[in-house]
Order: structure tokens, then C-alpha cells, then sequence
């Protein structure tokens, strides 16, 4: 039993650290955020809301500069400043910022939060019991081979949820009117938006999947859901 406690302790830090990590998110999103009120999205969250069945989608502004969106623990919606304000430029069409709501719907529809705490607590207790076994053979080093393992599982993880968020958000559109152009059009924007290089980082240690890769597996779900044309 004693030769588990690090690895049972790993979990449970990882369960601590990860709850202190959502309340301070939610503290940080409660202080720094309104209501979206911009009629023209209004109207394509409501085809959303409708092909949903639900009342409404709620969509908050996130008052910080880097462009991105995100669906917090509570299930909550937001979009930042910055990447509002490219659409208020014109750098971004309404459809296309729709599709980014559409996507954090997918990852608080289908439990990311949740799966991230387990991945985040498995991936501790996997770091721990690697660097424990590894510290015999390859004292000094294994806890980097340790580190480098659990970053490497974690990046998986996390493009698996991406695609799978991706999925969602493509289904959604498309049952909305939508449909899934605007969502592949702001995926060849991203790049220049976030003022990143994806080619900067090996794919296999990137936390979201390539743009092309993106692509190719929404085109792959527009296959299968259009019909075969009877011969």
C-alpha cells in the first residue's frame, strides 16, 4: 500500500489543483465579463438556440485582447474582446464567430470539463509513477522523460476534444442553416488572428489539431451526411 501513496496523492493534488483552477476561472470571468448584445449574432444564436430546442444561448464577452473563445467549467459561453473586436473590423463575419460558439457548445455538451479534471488527475498520477519507476534506471533524467510523456498524452487528449467539439459544432451549424463554410473559413484565418505559427511546434505536442487536419475531417462529416444520389 505505501509504495501507491505518491501516485494516490498525485490524484488528489490534481483534483485540488484543478478545483482551485475553475474557481479562480470563474472569479476571473465573473469580474471581467458582460452580456454579448450585439443584435446580428443575436440572431444566429437564436437558429442555433431553435435547432437546439432550447430558449436561448447566452454569450458573455471575456474583456481581455487575445482572440479566442471558450466554454468555462460552469458551462458558460465566451468570447473575447479581441476576437469581437476583429468582427466589429471586419476581419470576421458574423457566421464565421457563430461557428466559434457552436464549437464551445460542443465541448460543454459533451463533458470536456469533466474529462479534462479525470485526463488532469490520471496524467499526474501517470507522471508520478513513470518518474518513480524511471528514478531507478535513469536517475536525474526520469522525471523529464516522465514530464515529457504525460505532455505528450495530454496534447492528444486535448486535439481529441477538438475534433470532437469540431463535430458538434459542424452538426449544429448545418441543422441551423448555416452551415459549415463559415466554420472552415475562420479556421484558415486562425493563424493570423492569434498571430501564431503552427508550423513553430510539432504536431504531436500542439494542443489543437492542424488547420488543414480540421478541415479534412469536417469535409470527411459533410461526405457522409450528404446523400447518394440514386442511379
Amino acid at each position: 500500500m505505501l509504495k501507491f501513496t505518491p501516485i494516490l496523492l498525485a490524484i488528489l493534488y490534481a483534483l485540488a489543483m484543478y478545483r482551485l483552477s475553475a474557481w479562480r476561472t470563474a472569479r476571473e470571468l465573473d469580474a471581467r465579463s458582460t452580456e454579448l448584445a450585439d443584435p446580428v449574432l443575436k440572431s444566429l444564436t437564436d437558429r442555433m438556440a431553435a435547432a437546439l430546442d432550447l430558449k436561448r444561448i447566452k454569450v458573455h464577452i471575456y474583456e481581455v485582447d487575445p482572440v479566442n473563445g471558450l466554454a468555462a467549467p460552469d458551462g458558460r459561453i465566451f468570447i473575447t474582446r479581441g476576437f469581437y473586436r476583429k468582427y466589429r473590423n471586419g476581419e470576421v463575419t458574423a457566421e464565421e464567430l457563430a461557428s466559434v460558439i457552436a464549437h464551445e457548445l460542443g465541448h460543454v455538451a459533451l463533458g470536456h470539463s469533466r474529462r479534462r479534471m479525470i485526463d488532469f488527475s490520471g496524467q499526474n498520477a501517470l507522471r508520478t509513477a513513470l518518474a518513480m519507476a524511471l528514478a531507478k534506471v535513469l536517475p536525474g533524467f526520469g522525471i523529464l522523460i516522465a514530464n515529457s510523456i504525460a505532455a505528450l498524452l495530454a496534447a492528444r487528449l486535448s486535439r481529441a476534444d477538438e475534433y470532437e467539439a469540431d463535430a458538434y459544432a459542424s452538426a449544429l451549424l448545418v441543422k441551423a442553416g448555416i452551415g459549415t463554410a463559415p466554420q472552415k473559413s475562420l479556421f484558415t484565418k486562425l493563424e493570423a488572428l492569434t498571430q501564431t505559427r503552427a508550423g513553430s511546434v510539432p504536431a504531436w505536442m500542439m494542443s489543437h489539431p492542424k488547420t488543414d487536419e480540421r478541415i479534412r475531417a469536417i469535409e470527411a462529416l459533410e461526405a457522409r451526411w450528404t446523400p447518394v444520389p440514386k442511379t
